[in-house]
């Protein structure tokens, strides 16, 4: 398996703290996002190459960072650049993977994440759950109550007793659901593969979005094949994607550390929703 990390996103919403440096490569707590997946990616021996997409603008920070030392892995690090330099005329996230994949000739089973969120799960408890599914196309995601986060991402109607995602949108406008997904993907080689079908129908101009939960949605839609939803709860994926979120991580960090503490400690057991200020609780 190889892990592909999505980093070609400008990050427009951060302002001048992303001019010039990525998104990726700002730190939590001593830690670059970046490092964050690399040290989970670690504990997963099956994966053997971590592939690194950039945009051309900077494209050369991921390397000089590379040869900084300050990717710590016991993988295989590929930096891509993907020859994009504005929003403009950005590949998409799918569009970057498939990319990735022309560029490395693979077709094999692949991991695909985003280097912009904190999280507090292991990646290695979601790889389980793939491989126990036989290896079944797996999301990740929680209950979620609030409408505004359910209709800014993709949402999913699941199957209780299966796992199996019977409905998934992409930003719908009125949510059929209540499971948020993360931006975090596991694919079999069958569906990796069918990432190119994917993208021959966006360019036919069929109505399709460049975010990266379109792909699975399109999976779920066209029964193109079954994806499984893990759900993280009580942990917890926090999108920093605006200044008062990263500045505030600290907090948000500390309020996602109590709320873990207090589900496994409360004997009935509580289930989490994480809400705009992160310390929503549902019963």
């Amino acid at each position: 398996m190889k892990a592909f990390i999505l980093c070609a996103g400008y990050a427009t919403r951060l302002g001048k703290l992303t001019e010039n440096t990525p998104k990726a490569l700002l730190e939590v707590q001593g830690k670059s996002f970046l490092q964050l997946l690399l040290d989970n990616l670690n504990e997963i021996p099956e994966i053997d190459e971590v592939v690194i997409i950039s945009n051309h603008k900077f494209y050369k920070n991921f390397v000089d960072a590379k040869g900084a030392g300050k990717m710590v892995t016991d993988k295989v690090v590929t930096i891509l650049d993907d020859g994009t330099s504005s929003n403009e005329d950005r590949l998409g996230a799918v569009g970057d993977v498939a990319f990735a994949l022309n560029k490395i000739g693979y077709e094999g089973e692949s991991m695909i994440l985003v280097a912009d969120n904190w999280f507090d799960f292991k990646i290695s408890d979601i790889y389980k759950f793939y491989r126990g599914k036989d290896r079944g196309n797996t999301v990740f995601g929680k209950f979620e109550t609030s409408e505004k986060v359910l209709r800014g991402g993709a949402v999913a109607h699941v199957d209780p007793k299966t796992c199996k995602i019977e409905s998934l949108q992409e930003k719908p406008a009125v949510p059929d659901g209540n499971y948020a997904c993360g931006a975090f993907y596991i694919y079999n080689a069958d569906t990796t593969k069918k990432i190119h079908k994917f993208m021959a129908e966006k360019e036919k101009g069929n109505n399709i979005g460049d975010a990266p939960g379109y792909f699975p949605a399109w999976l779920v839609t066209n029964n193109e094949a079954d994806v499984y939803f893990y759900d993280i709860a009580p942990y917890h994926n926090v999108d920093v994607g605006t200044l008062d979120t990263y500045h505030n991580i600290d907090k948000i960090i500390d309020s996602c550390n109590r709320e873990v503490e207090s589900y496994f400690s409360n004997p009935d057991g509580r289930k989490y929703a994480v809400a705009s200020d992160w310390t929503e609780i549902i019963k």
